[in-house]
């Protein structure tokens, strides 16, 4: 008889790098220039705000395979897919050579130090440079076949639309090697026009979701999702009650000008998105309107953080 057991894992899980876990993970030039700048190197940029409240909404030490472990114990969780911390800035460094380099560092720290000795029960998720769509392939393939990572993460923020043809060499890799591609924000005012806002709960309130909605609309519009049927795509950390609500406006755009302006597509943009499909979403267990929501797209669709 098949075992049937559910297995309750943590979708979008978080490590809390530490610059000097990553370092002795860096190759050359990069690991003897960051140890000669006497701490300046930065693995990428960071926005000055203080996420923790000076500490208050610390949740433990996460950079550490027997700190994870112990998470899982106090959740009763089976298992945990893990996500970088630092890295979801990667898309905002300019030097893809430096970009390159961290995202190498931090999937070899993460699959070392953490995943592979916890015995099955962490996943990791490489970090992959936006910056060189090529790199970042090569990367997906060295990190799920040398490293036994399960998926790519590619950021949302930054410059880069994730729709654009050139990214179309990750998503071949992705199908090749049937692993997942996710799409995960970094929560930053840099580079949202969100740096007017005078307190960070007001910019944390947008930008996860306008981060996402934009990759989103772009990976749909030049479809992606046409192209590469079986690649499982995941879009993190803002909810899933907006599902429904956005791919109502796809669709009607769709209808309107999709045609000359998304010819790719071979139906409208929410007949991408059903029960037992590829398109995957992290929810939030308080969203209200999550019942319809599920009943609308699938349950199955989902995953909880």
């Amino acid at each position: 008889m098949a075992d049937t057991t559910l297995r309750t894992i943590d979708g979008d899980g978080h490590v809390v790098e530490r610059k000097s876990n990553i370092l002795d993970y860096l190759e050359s030039p990069w690991r003897d220039r960051a140890r000669s700048t006497g701490g300046t190197f930065v693995l990428t940029p960071y926005d000055g705000i203080d996420r923790n409240l000076g500490g208050k909404l610390f949740k433990g030490t996460g950079h550490t395979c027997q700190a994870w472990l112990d998470a899982l114990d106090m959740g009763a969780l089976d298992a945990a897919v893990l996500y970088t911390t630092v890295g979801l800035f990667l898309g905002m460094v300019n030097d893809p050579d430096h970009a390159i380099a961290v995202a190498r560092g931090y999937n070899s720290w993460l699959s070392h130090e953490l995943c592979q000795p916890s015995d099955g029960k962490l996943y990791g998720v490489a970090l992959l440079p936006t910056q060189d769509p090529e790199e970042a392939a090569k990367e997906l393939r060295r990190a799920v076949t040398e490293l036994k990572m399960c998926a790519g993460m590619l950021p949302a923020d930054g410059p880069a639309l994730l729709g654009d043809t050139k990214f179309d060499v990750v998503y071949q890799t992705a199908a090749e090697l049937d692993c997942a591609i996710a799409v995960h924000a970094s929560g930053s005012l840099m580079g949202q026009s969100l740096d007017t806002f005078p307190k960070f709960i007001q910019t944390h309130t947008m930008s996860h979701p306008i981060s996402i909605l934009r990759q989103f609309t772009s990976i749909m519009f030049q479809g992606v999702f046409e192209k590469f049927p079986t690649v499982r795509f995941g879009f993190m950390e803002t909810g899933g009650t907006w599902v429904p609500w956005w791919l109502d406006r796809m669709d009607e755009e769709f209808e309107h000008r999709g045609a000359d302006e998304a010819p790719v597509l071979s139906k409208k943009p929410s007949a991408y998105v059903y029960k037992g499909g590829n398109i995957f979403f992290g929810l939030e267990a308080e969203e209200r309107l999550l019942g319809p929501t599920l009943d609308l797209i699938g349950e199955d669709l989902f995953m909880y953080a």
